[in-house]
């Protein structure tokens, strides 16, 4: 498959000429030549019609680009091409409850109910705020029960909601979790999650290609996903705490933006930058990592089946057992931070190596295994840091 690659702005070309020099020993035709040699055979094998890999190293930014953004049009993908984030969408989510505890409007120690008084003396009720962030409820499925369709059913199942363990002593994926943690934060802020995640975040970190309903202007430029059952062109469906969990759309450009933020490039107000570090602190320990607001912590160096077993089916669709730490783990050095995003037609991987000041995202219209996805980011990830002796 013929690789198109996506350039640098002017601005970041120049700005790379005052980087250290160790970082200039990366050049963009090394760059494309590590992501076509990482990623190609992934496309093939996987029949992924199109890609956008973004990398930032030391605020220098890096977009390979490969493909078809619409098969129908045969636009190809560009950088500022939109795909859906699936569940890296719920990093933003914990950034805005991160950022509402800062501006004292929650704190992420209150009980659910304190927020929603109609869970009052309900199990989901008594739940923390870091509990709804870190998948600790002791048992919420994965998705919304179907034939829930109106806040009031929502509500009525989270009153008669039992947790098959004691909270705190498993992890639990869910999209039910960090939806509702969204719409607290939302309303924390006096406004809908949509509109709160806009104004508060979005707009400060000058994402302007990430969104969750995504405008006329913008469309022409949002990717079709292609299913695995037919290769139908697909888009993600409306549900229940579709914009809070999985909802948000953009592009490796911009999503490089989001990296560098949470890399300390951005120059941000000390509540957002606060909150971004928040967000990245070990809160319970599994098997295989730390989880973070939202965020996984492995090591760095990684070990590769590790980051593959956390990254597994397993992790997503059953409780696994964790414990809640006495004090999160901070520590910026030898860290990888991860998350993983998937709808019906797109899937993607975003990662940071604080110590190394590395970001990787990887963005697809198609819904392929996130080992194959996790691993090639992982190989990308070490080529690099060693061709640009970083």
């Amino acid at each position: 498959m013929k690789m198109n690659h996506g350039c640098a702005s002017l601005g970041l070309i120049a700005a790379s000429l005052f980087a250290p020099l160790q970082a200039m020993a990366m050049t963009e035709d090394e760059f494309h030549a590590i992501a076509d040699q990482v990623f190609g055979p992934v496309m093939a094998e996987h029949a992924i019609p199109g890609m956008a890999i973004g990398v930032t190293m030391n605020g220098r930014h890096f977009v390979h680009t490969a493909g078809l953004a619409n098969r129908e049009t045969g636009a190809p993908v560009e950088a500022g091409t939109l795909f859906e984030l699936g569940s890296i969408s719920k990093t933003f989510n914990a950034t805005l409850a991160a950022l509402a505890q800062e501006r004292g409007l929650l704190s992420l120690e209150d009980r659910v109910s304190a927020h929603l008084p109609a869970l009052e003396g309900s199990a989901f009720g008594a739940l923390g705020l870091m509990d709804l962030a870190t998948h600790q409820t002791g048992g919420l499925p994965l998705q919304v029960p179907d034939g829930l369709s109106t806040d009031a059913e929502l509500t009525e199942w989270l009153a008669g909601w039992q947790p098959a363990t004691e909270p705190g002593h498993e992890r639990s994926y869910s999209n039910i979790s960090v939806g509702l943690l969204g719409r607290i934060s939302g309303r924390a802020f006096g406004q809908g999650y949509a509109e709160a995640l806009r104004q508060h975040l979005l707009a400060p970190l000058g994402l302007r290609d990430t969104h969750v309903d995504v405008p006329p202007e913008a469309r022409p430029r949002y990717a079709y996903g292609y299913s695995r059952d037919g290769d139908r062109p697909i888009r993600v469906n409306p549900g229940m705490l579709d914009a809070e969990a999985y909802g948000i759309k953009s592009s490796a450009a911009d999503m490089l933006l989001f990296l560098d933020a949470a890399l300390g490039h951005a120059d941000l107000p000390d509540d957002l930058r606060h909150a971004i570090a928040i967000t990245h602190a070990g809160r319970t320990r599994t098997a295989h990592f730390d989880q973070a607001m939202i965020w996984e912590r492995y090591d760095w160096p990684a070990d590769r089946q590790t980051v593959l077993a956390g990254n597994g089916a397993a992790m997503v669709m059953e409780s696994q057992p964790a414990r809640r730490l006495d004090t999160p783990t901070t520590a910026g050095e030898g860290v990888l931070l991860g998350k993983t995003g998937s709808t019906n037609g797109f899937g993607g991987y975003a990662a940071l190596i604080p110590d190394r000041d590395f970001g990787i995202v990887v963005l697809a219209n198609r819904n392929y295994p996130v080992p194959a996805r996790v691993e090639a980011s992982l190989r990308m990830a070490e080529q690099l840091l060693e061709a640009g002796g970083l």
